[in-house]
């Protein structure tokens, strides 16, 4: 079972500054924020932390998992997973842009070449391409 089927069988909330949000309405928050907004860097802050709190407490007779923690484990995992995708999308885009902007750059290079052969030909060549159009 995937983590997303998983977080909606168990109807997981994420607790933010926004109140609480569903696994779905994470896809909708910033990277980051500088406004004090919800952001999945901070909600995965705040999950790493309560996992690290959690884990901190060991049994060394039982080896029973607490549900408090395998519950954070599977927040903490949507929140990377969703971090990941939007960090990709986001490179992807970067990259696609970057070489637009090459791709315009190298054609306008491409036509000042044209343009500058152009301006190399005697008059009657223009004339005689003139002509021929």
């Amino acid at each position: 079972m995937n983590i997303f089927e998983q977080a909606s069988k168990q109807k997981v909330r994420f607790e933010t500054s926004q109140g609480h949000l569903s696994s779905d309405d994470l896809w909708d928050l910033p990277l980051t924020s500088k406004t004090g907004r919800a952001n999945l860097d901070e909600i995965a802050m705040g999950l790493h932390r309560q996992l690290k709190d959690v884990s901190d407490v060991v049994s060394f007779v039982d080896d029973v998992k607490e549900p408090k923690n395998i519950a954070l484990t599977l927040q903490f995992d949507i929140v990377k997973h969703i971090i990941e995708d939007r960090k990709a999308v986001k490179d992807k885009a970067m990259k696609e842009k970057e070489s637009a902007d090459k791709k315009q750059l190298i054609l306008g290079i491409i036509a000042q070449k044209q343009n500058a052969a152009l301006e190399g030909q005697s008059v009657e060549d223009l004339e005689k391409m003139i002509k021929d159009l």
